[in-house]
């Protein structure tokens, strides 16, 4: 092995997936090769390292050299991962600009349209899911809050009120000005913390009393018609977060809200 596991997996945590980490670490011992000279070193087959190379090229890790046999170039890891950095920044923003076009496009009521069509033959409690890693949380979380009409319920950690302020505080900020009843019973924190102060002026905000009623984990209901249940404590890593959302009104409105509105009564006032 030409480096460490400690490197392979670094480059595994920027994307680079076990060819391209393999390849491109051989390309650095040798400073400039052919694809065949590489595939030995790496152990990669060769068919496959001619486009896996390519990639690397794309992505800014190398320089390809129109020779015959071709020959790749190494440049320095910095430069290598400068490039890498402008490049996803680069291809982010052509991304953002192609989704802002498509959203502002006529496509986009032929896209309703077809959304609309298909939740008609789809029972409102079929619509549940599973959501793995704190983003895909953080995601569905927003949209339900953007399109909360009337209000959101939520039981909620201290980590979980951080989050709040962190993702959501923009979109609960909206819900507020619509006129979405806001309100957030907060476990295991001390009563008047920072972190409730900062949601005052949006919503209602209440301490557990967890000697009346023994509860630690996270939940919101919205409008009573959808909800998410998280099935895993903050100190997991955020990739292996998992929560259940479901947009079933049994569930929601006739299970989870009751049970918001007991633990409700039973929290203290800040």
């Amino acid at each position: 092995m030409l480096a460490s596991a400690k490197v392979f997996d670094a480059l595994k945590g920027i994307g680079l997936n076990l060819y391209e980490r393999r390849l491109w670490v051989a390309l650095l011992a040798r400073g400039t090769s052919t694809a065949g000279e590489l595939s030995e070193i790496a152990n990669v087959p060769r068919s496959r390292s001619y486009d896996v190379l390519q990639s690397l090229a794309d992505k800014g890790f190398l320089v390809v050299q129109t020779a015959k046999p071709i020959r790749y170039v190494a440049i320095s890891p910095e430069e290598s991962l400068e490039r890498a950095k402008k490049k996803l920044e680069e291809d982010s923003r052509e991304s953002r600009e192609r989704i802002d076009d498509l959203k502002s496009s006529p496509v986009m009521r032929e896209l309703n349209d077809v959304f609309s069509q298909g939740l008609k033959i789809v029972a409102p409690e079929d619509m549940t899911g599973a959501l793995k890693g704190r983003y895909s949380v953080f995601q569905q979380t927003d949209t339900m809050f953007r399109d909360a009409n009337k209000n959101i319920n939520i039981v909620t950690t201290p980590e979980g009120l951080n989050d709040l302020f962190s993702n959501h505080l923009d979109a609960l900020k909206k819900a507020k000005e619509r006129g979405v009843d806001i309100k957030i019973a907060a476990t295991g924190t001390e009563r008047c913390s920072e972190s409730i102060k900062a949601f005052n002026s949006i919503a209602d905000v209440k301490v557990v009393d967890e000697k009346e009623v023994p509860v630690s984990g996270k939940f919101m209901v919205v409008d009573g018609k959808q909800m998410i249940l998280s099935l895993t404590n903050s100190k997991v890593h955020s990739t292996q977060d998992m929560a259940m959302w479901s947009k079933s009104e049994h569930a929601s409105g006739d299970i989870l809200d009751p049970m918001f509105k007991m633990i409700w009564a039973r929290s203290k006032n800040c």
